[in-house]
């Protein structure tokens, strides 16, 4: 009876606040075995496109604030519910709450569930029933400042010997209206200091895809190398991503090195520009772009203790219209000044230039800042 209490609490809290019944208790006891963890991010973005005559400025406000409350119910079941403020201004995705600075006045961001899910651990499988974040490499479950992808059904991980064999079905997402069921299955494990993955999702309506992975750490190197094959079930065009990724770090000095390329007929391989099947920079990214060749590189160094000064280009050429006839070129350089205050709290300041061209006449020539504060609790 008390586990139900405070499985109850948690749901409370999240969803109205307490009732008058449940704030009768004593504190200490209302939270015991709750876990309460989340974030809080405040980014401000200015930009302003100048191209011949025609100058075009935005700045605005960004604010999610989310967090994450845990019950153990017993020795095998935990129920674990997340709110998020800051969806429902701009979409639904657990994105930030965007209030435009030039034609908006401040106004408050709604709050909503994106997780209520029981978690069953036993020796032979780990499964989550409810809704959850989607975790599979084309979608992001979890992002404390970006979109994120939810569901409502099962998630079962198996340990089968060296590896782990994931299994899930969810009979309603956020990626697509009434057709959104997903159903993916996904085999991860490792061999010394490689780790690896090959997954297959359908997407009701949608699409069929599957990606395999692998990563390493050798010394202070790290690598990465990633596929995915994705076929839309409305169009003949196949979709595909090809994505290589190094980086090293000696002592206060690390660099970065990336590169990607997509199909020429389609380079649509993920549900989040932010997934693994993707590649994106700042204001660039290869997501949805057509025969893309997609190169990133940076350098940065730790001036002191806790704060550090990164320098990061990206150059991006890919295909649109008809036939594939217009050619487009992106560029981004940026600098990025990056203070962490200590484990919790993390602030960056980033700045630089945004150019696109298309068929060598330029559409785009931008300058773009941004300050972002983000806590951890």
């Amino acid at each position: 009876m008390k586990n139900i209490i405070k499985m109850s609490l948690v749901a409370a809290v999240a969803v109205a606040g307490l009732t008058s019944n449940v704030s009768a208790q004593p504190l200490e006891e209302a939270i015991k075995n709750v876990d309460i963890s989340g974030t809080m991010v405040y980014r401000y973005n200015d930009y302003s496109d100048a191209v011949f005559t025609n100058t075009k400025t935005k700045t605005d406000n960004n604010y999610k604030i989310a967090a994450s409350l845990k019950s153990k119910v017993n020795d095998y079941v935990t129920a674990t519910v997340r709110v998020v403020t800051g969806t429902g201004i701009t979409d639904n995705s657990g994105s930030f709450a965007t209030l435009s600075s030039i034609n908006n006045g401040d106004a408050n961001p709604t709050l909503q569930v994106s997780q209520a899910n029981f978690t069953v651990k036993t020796d032979y499988a780990t499964v989550i029933a409810g809704k959850q974040g989607l975790t599979t490499p084309w979608t992001v479950a979890i992002d404390s400042d970006s979109n994120e992808q939810t569901g409502t059904g099962l998630l079962a991980l198996v340990p089968a010997g060296p590896v782990t064999v994931a299994a899930a079905y969810f009979n309603q997402t956020n990626v697509g209206a009434g057709t959104g069921n997903i159903a993916t299955v996904g085999v991860l494990g490792a061999a010394g200091p490689v780790s690896f993955d090959a997954w297959y999702l359908d997407l009701k309506n949608g699409f069929n895809t599957y990606t395999l992975g692998a990563k390493a750490k050798l010394g202070v190197v790290t690598a990465e190398l990633r596929y995915a094959d994705l076929d839309l079930d409305t169009a003949t065009t196949d979709n595909n991503i090809v994505i290589a990724k190094v980086g090293a770090k000696v002592d206060a000095f690390s660099a970065y090195l990336q590169y990607g390329i997509t199909d020429k007929q389609g380079g649509t391989t993920a549900l989040d520009s932010d997934a693994q099947t993707t590649m994106t920079g700042w204001n660039t990214n290869i997501h949805g772009k057509t025969d893309a060749n997609y190169l990133r590189v940076g350098a940065g160094m730790d001036v002191m203790s806790g704060l550090n000064v990164s320098l990061n280009y990206a150059d991006l050429s890919y295909k649109t219209g008809a036939n594939n006839i217009n050619d487009n070129d992106e560029s981004e350089l940026f600098t990025q000044i990056t203070h962490k205050m200590g484990k919790n709290l993390v602030t960056y300041v980033r700045y630089g230039t945004y150019d696109v061209e298309q068929n060598g006449v330029e559409t785009v020539d931008a300058l773009a800042g941004r300050l972002q504060v983000e806590y951890k609790f």
